[in-house]
């Protein structure tokens, strides 16, 4: 009876293990939805650059392609993952095709701002210097 007493406790203690709590996961570019918004063929690279960053994957094969790739996973869900790809013809900007997370970025901005994530910058701060 003790046995089986003990079993039933460590089967129940380790069944808690995961129903607990996950840790949120984002990988990737957070895109601001103004700058993405902004793309438009002819653009140079260089102007895609100063919208949205460097592209974080760059294929050795394909120079003309640059791969926005961002994931999250909240909890239990499954992870999402959407990819944003810029396609060029020489050193201008030819099309655009996927998606990203417009709203989703801002908020998890927001969020991690709440956070104490102080290398991001701050909307007060940008106001105080006069950008």
């Amino acid at each position: 009876m003790r046995k089986a007493f003990a079993f039933l406790l460590a089967t129940v203690l380790l069944s808690g293990c995961s129903f607990g709590y996950r840790q949120p996961i984002f990988q990737g570019n957070l895109l601001d939805k103004q700058n993405v918004e902004q793309l438009k063929p002819g653009l140079t690279r260089a102007q895609v650059i100063a919208l949205i960053g460097d592209p974080p994957v760059s294929d050795p094969f394909h120079h003309d392609r640059w791969d926005y790739v961002a994931s999250q996973r909240r909890g239990h869900d499954k992870t999402e993952v959407k990819n944003l790809t810029l396609y060029f013809e020489g050193d201008a900007l030819a099309r655009m095709e996927g998606v990203y997370f417009p709203e989703q970025d801002a908020d998890l901005l927001t969020e991690l701002r709440e956070f104490g994530f102080y290398n991001l910058p701050k909307e007060k701060d940008d106001k105080k210097r006069g950008r």
